[in-house]
Order: C-alpha cells, then sequence, then structure tokens
C-alpha cells in the first residue's frame, strides 16, 4: 500500500514539475529552434519514465538492443500493462511516439507530453478516425519520425498474447520503413496483476532483428501481421 500511494504522490508532483519544463520547451520551439526541442523533449522522457519505473521498485533487463537500425523504425510490440509506455520510452533510447488509445487524450498535462513526442490517438471503436490515426502515424514515419504500435489493441493484462490487428502495421508498409518486434514480458506483474496496487516486478524487454518491407514480397507483405506475432510470442517467457 505504501509503495502505491508513494508512487502515486511522486506522479501527480513530477506531473506538475513537468510544466515548468513544458515552458521551457515551448520557448525553444518559438525561438525556432526545433531540433533542440525535440532533443529536449526527448531527454525529459526518458528521464520521467525511467524515474516512474524505478519507484515501482522493479528491475528491467533488456535484450537486442544491437537490432534496432539507424533512422526510423515502427516499433510493434505485444502490450501486457500500462506501464509498456514508459519501460519502451525509458529503456529504448531512440525518440519515438506511439498509436495509442484515444482515452489517454484526456488525460491532462500527459496527453500534451504525448503530443510532443509524436504520439497518434486512435479510436478504434471508428473506423473513419482510425484510418485517419493511420494516415497521419504514416505521415510522422515519412517525416522521419520513429513510431511505436501496439497491435493486440489493448492490454492483455497477461503473459498471454492476443491477436494482432493488421492496420497499423501497414503504416510501416506504406512508409516503407524497417519493423523492429519487441516483446515484453512480466510488466502487467506491476500494476494490473495485483489489483491495481503497484509491486515491483522483473521485467524482460527483448528486441528482435528488424524486418525491412521494402525487400519482402507481396505474400509477405500480406503476412506481416502473423510474422510479427510468431516472433514476439517466441520471445514471451512465462517465468515472468
Amino acid at each position: 500500500m505504501f509503495r502505491t500511494i508513494f508512487w502515486f504522490t511522486y506522479f501527480w508532483l513530477y506531473k506538475l514539475y513537468s510544466l515548468i519544463l513544458l515552458a521551457k520547451v515551448n520557448r525553444l520551439i518559438k525561438n525556432g529552434k526545433d531540433r533542440q526541442a525535440e532533443q529536449l523533449v526527448h531527454e525529459i522522457a526518458k528521464k520521467w519514465a525511467r524515474s516512474l519505473i524505478k519507484h515501482t521498485g522493479s528491475t528491467v533487463e533488456v535484450y537486442g538492443l544491437e537490432n534496432i537500425p539507424a533512422g526510423n523504425v515502427l516499433f510493434v510490440s505485444n502490450h501486457q500493462g500500462n506501464f509498456d509506455i514508459p519501460l519502451l520510452i525509458g529503456y529504448i533510447d531512440k525518440p519515438k511516439g506511439f498509436i495509442a488509445k484515444i482515452e489517454l487524450k484526456k488525460i491532462p498535462i500527459i496527453s500534451t507530453w504525448m503530443r510532443k513526442i509524436n504520439c497518434v490517438f486512435i479510436d478504434r471503436s471508428n473506423l473513419r478516425e482510425s484510418m485517419k490515426a493511420i494516415i497521419e502515424s504514416v505521415k510522422l514515419l515519412k517525416q522521419g519520425k520513429s513510431m511505436v504500435l501496439f497491435p493486440e489493441g489493448t492490454r492483455s493484462k497477461s503473459n498471454k498474447l492476443g491477436s494482432f490487428k493488421p492496420g497499423g502495421i501497414k503504416s510501416a508498409v506504406k512508409a516503407q520503413v524497417p519493423i523492429v518486434p519487441v516483446t515484453i514480458n512480466g510488466s502487467y506483474r506491476i500494476l494490473e496483476h495485483n489489483k491495481f496496487f503497484i509491486k515491483p516486478a522483473r521485467i524482460k524487454i527483448v528486441i528482435s532483428e528488424p524486418i525491412y518491407v521494402n525487400k519482402l514480397t507481396k505474400e509477405e507483405r500480406d503476412n506481416l501481421p502473423n510474422r510479427l506475432r510468431e516472433i514476439i510470442a517466441a520471445n514471451l517467457d512465462h517465468r515472468y
């Protein structure tokens, strides 16, 4: 109980403090220093994300960082729990936005920072809005931004792997950027496994070799969701 209270207190206090940092970012943008602003946003987001994980008492092991190519990519990851976003921001050192559920757009301050890191909000209950989000993610990928997609569409809250929705994966095909499969093990044990009390967990992140979509045949592109699911499933460790 104490850890949960401490974590949420820290979360809200840092969120308020981040308004000062946000003002600094906005000043850089106003002065035309967009690149410096982007770098500062990345550094702030990474530091905050790591601190959120640290204060859960969890340990994180990351394997396969050498598999991330230079340049922008689409990370495709399984989605076990609410801590997956800070895990990927904090422990994969490449600026990245997320194709995130529309509900996150309603959270004050957090949604502002998500826009700063080039997140796209997707309403999966609305086909037209979903297509708009995919088009926006393609645009960002073509502009040289990296993105993260959770193709299950929702948290599994377990070490099980759901079916993959193909929509977001098509954005990498259209933008012709590499896809990097990521497997997260154990993140659901921080919160979802404990009736929403925060507890320490062992987390293992496995980054697989990239798939270069520009080298795939049409048949291989059509089979991408299945192939990505197989790669991620192969790295699921049920000890976590």
